[in-house]
């Protein structure tokens, strides 16, 4: 019988999924505080640029790199928002963010590859590096450090198979914003190194009280790769739409990528992902300051409880220190907050073995459900 391929087989199941497949099969209503899922729908103007599109018969192939409008839109957001001077055909339009990652991925890594993935950071990283049979190494965002990289022991972590650092500016699942200074010395390293920079900025339009800095604005060798998503800015989760976006001379290359993979992101998507750009920003705006409020008011329920936490000063995570109650193993101990008090959460493990003793909430969820999952949390031991 033949056999599926190893790399399929031993990717690790992401240990969010988990705590998803376990409420689904519980009996009761849970307060699901474990998903970066927006609670509000997409702005009414982009879900009638998709409506419009269908009904006018804009459903066929598209640019394996994305419609033309699109594309020079992207590089107009880019031009105002991160400061990146970048042409129309320096874009991918790709099937999401994390499609965006993917490319990436298979453009520069072969198998024995390694690459340095930030340990707490998203598990589909790791995933997508052992499915192209890279090797991923976790580099530790720990408190001592504020949640930076810790540069000596980037250093020490550089082998001859390093090819690529994934760089994730706001953070999922921190929260943390890294600043000018620390992004401008991570290219630095990647340049002494010569080796690539993927830069994850799916949540560049979530700050508070930081301002995101892109690293492709410190690139003079086209080393760095930037991947960024409709997804949390817009809710659009499951439109699928986000952007790959690299130094010109690499461009052809990742759009004929696509052709394989997906051939083209669907037409619809990209009209809705155009008006989202083109038209009023004011939603976007109203969704980010229901985050900061719901962040203030669980951080404010927190202090109350005595439980500490990373403020975050972007994306809409937070980042909990439960260790003073999960015994060495916050990956059981969600599972029986989830069993017992119908909330859940996801454990910090499941974004790498540094995350231990910690978890992650999103500020996605309805503030209520926030509030009272908070208290819950507080009162299990």
């Amino acid at each position: 019988m033949p056999q599926l391929a190893p790399a399929a087989d031993a990717m690790p199941r992401s240990g969010i999924r988990r705590v998803m497949d376990a409420a689904w099969k519980l009996d009761r209503p849970v307060i699901g505080l474990h998903v970066g899922e927006p609670s509000f729908d997409p702005p009414t103007h982009v879900v009638a640029a998709a409506e419009a599109a269908y009904e006018t018969g804009d459903t066929h192939y598209t640019p394996n790199a994305g419609v033309g409008a699109l594309r020079s839109a992207i590089a107009d957001k880019l031009r105002s928002h991160n400061g990146l001077e970048v042409s129309p055909d320096q874009v991918v339009v790709t099937a999401g963010g994390a499609q965006a990652l993917h490319v990436a991925f298979t453009a520069t890594l072969t198998a024995g590859d390694e690459v340095l993935i930030p340990d707490p950071g998203w598990p589909n990283y790791t995933m997508a590096v052992g499915l192209l049979q890279a090797v991923p190494v976790g580099y530790s965002l720990r408190p001592e450090n504020g949640f930076m990289p810790d540069f000596e022991e980037l250093e020490r972590l550089v082998t001859p198979r390093t090819r690529l650092i994934v760089v994730n500016t706001p953070s999922n699942p921190l929260g943390s914003v890294m600043s000018a200074e620390v992004v401008e010395a991570l290219v630095r390293f990647a340049d002494r190194h010569d080796i690539w920079l993927l830069s994850d900025e799916c949540y560049d339009a979530l700050t508070y009280e930081a301002v995101h800095t892109s690293p492709a604005r410190f690139d003079g060798q086209g080393r760095v790769l930037s991947a960024f998503s409709f997804s949390k800015t817009y809710a659009m989760t499951g439109v699928r739409v986000g952007y790959l976006v690299s130094a010109p001379e690499f461009a052809p290359t990742l759009a004929k990528l696509q052709e394989p993979m997906i051939a083209c992101v669907n037409a619809p998507a990209q009209a809705a992902a155009l008006a989202a750009l083109t038209g009023p920003q004011d939603e976007v705006v109203a969704m980010r300051e229901v985050y900061r409020t719901r962040r203030d008011a669980v951080m404010a329920a927190l202090d109350t409880l005595g439980i500490h936490y990373l403020t975050p000063h972007g994306a809409f995570y937070l980042w909990l220190d439960v260790s003073d109650r999960t015994d060495g193993d916050v990956a059981t101990w969600a599972v029986r907050l989830l069993e017992n008090e119908y909330v859940a959460v996801a454990p910090g493990t499941a974004f790498g073995p540094v995350g231990e003793g910690w978890i992650r909430l999103s500020l996605a969820a309805d503030t209520d459900d926030l509030l009272e999952g908070v208290r819950r949390i507080g009162d299990f031991r």
